[in-house]
């Protein structure tokens, strides 16, 4: 699964997606703790501060 994602020039993130599906709940899922997740350091460019898209894989580990 990959999940999409934009870093505002804050660090907040936006926009999350899913890119390539697992399974409808897994899905939900990986969109929960993206939205849930502490602010990033936002990306930079000529010295400002700038949006920026990251593609993230995200892995499941599922047990019995």
């Amino acid at each position: 699964m990959v999940v999409q994602f934009v870093v505002e020039k804050d660090g907040s993130i936006t926009d999350a997606k899913v890119a390539r599906s697992a399974d409808p709940q897994l899905d939900a899922e990986a969109l929960r703790i993206v939205s849930e997740m502490p602010k990033w350091t936002p990306g930079k460019q000529r010295g400002k501060e700038v949006r920026t898209r990251f593609t993230v894989p995200v892995t499941f580990r599922l047990s019995n």
